[in-house]
């Protein structure tokens, strides 16, 4: 801004300030802040009166002093000391201003204001940054910088920025440029970066980053085996880095140098003097040089030793005992300082006399046996491609190698011996002759451990393969049909495979077992022996149970048996079970001669056979019930009643079974002997039928279960008819007694009450009251004398027609009893009693 301008600036103010009546000293300071204001110092006058009026007497103007400073310039900075940058890189701007008052900045690109709206582009006033940069970010940028209290803005220089399209790739070089580098050997790789500046390097060995390594080359002085594989680099830069491409991959080769191949060409290593040995040393390539040892020593040149020019082949053209040795080479790379390993080595022998073969043979057994293999070995310890000559039984065999194999047969046997030969002029001895025995194979036996060839799912089974003699030297091998050494989890073979054992059978081991026998440690197989067949059937046999006879219900006393059978196959055992548990009983039958309630239960049956541990069992059989019930009782009951005891001579019996609703027919049994033509429940006893008066017993029998009832207890009848009558007359006499005494007592009642009315004389009483009568003992009871037991006499009938006994009845007490209970319901009136007791 020039002087003029600014003047005029002032003068505007200040007349601003006088219109306002403001003081222009303050107005000049709001405009412009103090480091901006010029140095220059001008009067303004006071007011405006006094410029534009001049009204003082001495026309002098009042002045006042200001200081004008000029506005400070903004600088641009890139924050980063590299002006170009690449996609995904960030890029920072600082716009410094020297005067630290309080100021606002405004970025511009191209001359445009940046919009903060831009996702990549942000700002903190003095510093703008943008994350990450594209292509399109770049261009020319500046900042402007405005005052907040005074206003004013100034423009701060333009810096270039520029963002490259893609990210660098670095460009890897491997020196020296070779296929294939040795342990020993230097190497390094050049890393470079042709775009923009400040990269750090990183180095990478089969993708894995080596570590401490970060500038442009990457060098290994001493290369090992493990430096070969695969290598790249990156560069990096930045805090939080920016990191460039990968650069090409460069593959390092370090291998071991090559270890020389020496070969013989000539026809043999063992010499006799003056023969001539020719070597050979080779590793493939043209460009390698070889020196030759001999028992670790280099090889010397001399009159009978020549050498190649490249030292690949060592020729002796007369051999002597100073040629004898171990030789070996060695390969050099002269210009790469690469020395390979000692090839393989060679032994040079040179021999002075002859020696003599010796005869030896592969198996010490003796004697063989025909289809073994044997091979007789004749050695020549000093020299080497000999001719050999075979001898058996001193005939010549069309044979020339070192060792004669034979595949013997009986005719085999015999003396054998060999010689050899070198040249048309060299032969050895013959060797020392040696004798072979050839014996056919014994064939071996095959046995089953059981009498029985077929078996059931998890029955077990041995076969024995056994060869005569019994040596151990066998071993066996078995076939089942076409499968040799049949396996499963379910077979398994004795020690040397003597013996096959299923120890769970299955219809997959169905079929023709065969073995054979070989010798331990030889050739020798006896061949398969004739085959055994062995039947394994789908599932286990069915245990069939029969019951005789087959009732669920029986009775105590009945015969009861049981049957199991299997129609399968032979040798079983039967096991027997009452409701589970196990019955110390054997056999296929099981009989219960008489039943008792404890033979109630449920009966199965179950086979097995075979020894311990390894005994096959079926499955039970089903099980029959059967309950054994108390077989009903049968009792006889008197029909006669007290009544007809004195008018009939005959007793009625009934038989009756007790708690049942069956119906019965009976039989009747006197004095354990049946009556025959009785099934009637009722049977009548006469001095007819029974002039004795016998014990009788009856008992049920019927067609359904049970088929009969147990016997009745023994009734004897001339008992009971005696304790009958004698029973009731005496209740017939306490009758009568009972009524004569109560007529009596109204009698003497009647008879005292006239007396008493006559005022007479009192007299004893003619009847005895119960208690009287009791106390005395004058008089006989005969109920007393029947209850104790007491012998009771009845006077026979002089006709003798009905005799009732007089010995105590002791035999019937229980049914007499039962008599007793059944009668009282029926028993007649006292009087109708007093009345049938006399009727006789």
């Amino acid at each position: 801004m020039g002087l003029m301008e600014v003047v005029g600036l002032i003068y505007i103010t200040a007349l601003c300030a006088v219109l306002a009546d403001e003081d222009v000293t303050s107005t000049l300071k709001d405009f412009f802040p103090t480091s901006a204001l010029p140095t220059e110092i001008y009067t303004i006058p006071a007011t405006a009166d006094a410029v534009f009026n001049d009204t003082s007497p001495t026309n002098e103007v009042a002045t006042e002093t200001q200081t004008v400073y000029e506005l400070p310039v903004p600088s641009l900075h890139l924050i980063s000391p590299w002006w170009d940058f690449f996609p995904f890189e960030k890029a920072q701007f600082e716009c410094r201003v020297n005067d630290g008052s309080d100021w606002t900045f405004t970025w511009y690109k191209n001359g445009n204001l940046l919009d903060d709206a831009e996702s990549n582009v942000s700002s903190d006033q003095a510093t703008l940054t943008i994350t990450p940069a594209s292509q399109s970010d770049s261009g020319m940028y500046s900042c402007k910088v405005h005052h907040k209290d005074k206003g004013q803005s100034t423009d701060s220089n333009p810096v270039q920025l520029k963002v490259y399209a893609n990210k660098p790739k670095p460009t890897l070089a491997l020196k020296p440029q070779l296929q294939e580098m040795f342990p020993g050997e230097s190497v390094t790789f050049q890393c470079e970066i042709k775009t923009s500046i400040g990269w750090d390097y990183v180095w990478y060995h089969n993708d894995v980053q080596i570590q401490g390594s970060f500038k442009d080359s990457h060098q290994i002085v001493s290369l090992a085996l493990s430096h070969s594989g695969r290598y790249h680099c990156k560069a990096k830069r930045g805090q939080s880095p920016f990191y460039t491409e990968q650069s090409d991959t460069s593959t390092l080769q370090v291998s071991e140098p090559p270890t020389p191949t020496m070969r013989l060409l000539s026809s043999w290593s063992d010499v006799f003097q003056k023969e001539s040995v020719v070597l050979t040393c080779d590793v493939g390539s043209s460009s390698w040089t070889f020196t030759w040892y001999r028992n670790g020593m280099k090889v010397q040149a001399d009159p009978t030793l020549v050498l190649s020019p490249s030292g690949s082949h060592l020729n002796i053209l007369a051999a002597s005992r100073v040629h004898q040795g171990r030789y070996a080479c060695k390969a050099q790379l002269e210009s790469r300082s690469v020395n390979s390993a000692l090839s393989n080595s060679i032994d040079v022998t040179v021999e002075e006399s002859i020696p003599k073969p010796s005869l030896t043979k592969d198996s010490s057994f003796n004697p063989m046996y025909v289809g073994e293999n044997v091979t007789f070995t004749c050695t020549i310890r000093k020299g080497s491609d000999w001719v050999y000559h075979w001898f058996k039984d001193g005939k010549e065999l069309v044979h020339t190698a070192k060792t004669l194999r034979l595949h013997l047969r009986p005719q085999d046997g015999g003396a054998y011996w060999c010689k050899g030969t070198r040249d048309s002029q060299t032969s050895t001895d013959i060797s020392d002759t040696m004798t072979l025995v050839v014996l056919e194979i014994p064939l071996p036996s095959l046995t089953r451990s059981t009498q029985w060839a077929d078996v059931f799912p998890t029955e077990s089974v041995t076969l024995t393969c056994a060869t005569s003699g019994g040596s151990s030297d066998w071993t066996y091998t078995w076939r089942r049909d076409d499968r040799i050494n049949p396996s499963g989890d379910a077979v398994s073979f004795g020690p040397d495979g003597a013996t096959l054992s299923i120890g769970s059978a299955s219809v997959s081991h169905q079929g023709q077992y065969r073995c054979l026998g070989k010798l331990k440690g030889r050739s020798v197989n006896s061949g398969w022996t004739s085959g055994m067949i062995l039947r394994v059937y789908d599932k286990k046999p069915v245990v069939k149970i029969r019951q005789d006879p087959d009732y669920p219900v029986m009775h105590t006393g009945d015969f009861v048996s049981y049957n199991c059978h299997i129609n399968q196959s032979s040798g079983w055992e039967y096991v027997w079970y009452q409701d589970d548990t196990r019955l110390s009983v054997s056999g296929n039958n099981y009989t219960i001669q008489s039943a008792l309630k404890t033979n109630s239960g449920s009966y199965k049956c179950e086979a097995i056979r075979g020894k311990s541990p390894r005994i096959f069992k079926t499955e039970q059989s089903q099980a029959l019930r059967i309950q054994i019930k108390v077989r009903p009782s049968a009792n006889i009951d008197v029909l006669t009643g007290w009544s007809e005891v004195f008018s009939t001579d005959s007793l009625v019996l009934k038989c009756g079974v007790k708690h049942s609703k069956d119906t019965w027919n009976y039989q009747w049994f006197m004095e354990g002997q049946r009556i025959a033509n009785t099934s009637s429940d009722r049977y009548t006893v006469t001095p007819q039928n029974d002039p004795q008066q016998s014990q009788y017993v009856c008992r049920g029998v019927r067609n359904g279960q049970p088929s009969y009832s147990k016997d009745s207890e023994s009734l004897a009848t001339k008992n009971l008819l005696l304790k009958r009558r004698v029973l009731l007359s005496i209740s017939g006499c306490m009758a009568f007694g009972i009524v004569v005494v109560f007529l009596c007592c109204i009698g003497l009642r009647v008879t005292r009450k006239k007396k008493d009315d006559e005022d007479g004389p009192e007299e004893a009483d003619l009847f005895l009251t119960m208690a009287q009568l009791k106390n005395r003992d004058d008089t006989p009871c005969p109920l007393v004398d029947y209850i104790t037991d007491a012998e009771v006499k009845i006077p026979a009938k002089a006709d003798g027609a009905d005799i009732i006994s007089s010995e105590p009845t002791t035999d019937v007490t229980s049914q007499d009893d039962l008599v007793v209970a059944t009668e009282r319901s029926e028993a007649p009136s006292a009087e109708e009693a007093a009345l049938v007791s006399f009727q006789r």
